[in-house]
């Protein structure tokens, strides 16, 4: 994949892009936009197992939301600010922050599944920033996972424990990389909602 900085984005790139629909993925970093590519299909098929997971155990016992793609900014005039996370977690409380095109402010989770050479790492800032308590990083080809925990102001690298589990303390969620490049997952204390995704 070729990297590359357009200084000047004509309007007219901008204008094909959404009448081709291949911008819905796009961000804007501070009036800077940064156009990806849509997921591919290991990408999305995971996603989708991921939120249903969590839309079935986590939401459900917490009575929280799941959403996928949505428009995070930290401000009300969100055009010129915000990120697409793959998936966000809010609880109930966090409802308030929902608007129709975007979320203002920081939900309890954000998940990246990051794809080569992407901009995962590069959104940490700005989610520590927004007080987002955590993000989930999940590499889309091996499934392997990383937890950054908000600390002081800053996204920090959390350590799995002996049993080589990541634990989210923000959501009572656990996951590891598993055997066959699958990822385990389940909440705690309750081993029946383990499951390894992707599912086939």
């Amino acid at each position: 994949m070729m990297r590359g900085v357009m200084l000047d984005v004509p309007v007219s790139l901008l204008d094909e892009r959404r009448r081709k629909g291949i911008d819905k993925f796009d961000e804007m970093w501070e009036g800077v936009v940064h156009m990806t590519p849509a997921p591919n299909i290991k990408h999305q098929d995971f996603e989708f197992e991921l939120e249903a997971w969590l839309r079935n155990h986590w939401a459900a016992r917490s009575s929280g939301d799941v959403f996928h793609n949505v428009n995070v900014s930290d401000r009300e005039n969100w055009e010129d600010n915000f990120r697409i996370p793959d998936l966000v977690l809010l609880l109930p409380e966090q409802r308030a922050i929902l608007r129709d095109t975007h979320i203002l402010g920081a939900p309890l989770v954000v998940v990246e599944i990051r794809s080569p050479g992407d901009e995962s790492f590069d959104k940490l800032p700005f989610y520590a920033q927004l007080g987002v308590s955590e993000m989930w990083i999940i590499d889309r080809d091996t499934n392997v996972p990383e937890l950054f925990v908000l600390s002081e102001g800053r996204n920090e690298p959390a350590m799995p424990g002996e049993d080589g589990w990541l634990v989210s303390n923000a959501s009572a969620v656990e996951f590891k990389s598993v055997a066959n490049a699958k990822f385990g997952i389940r909440l705690a204390e309750e081993p029946a909602s383990y499951r390894e995704l992707p599912g086939r």
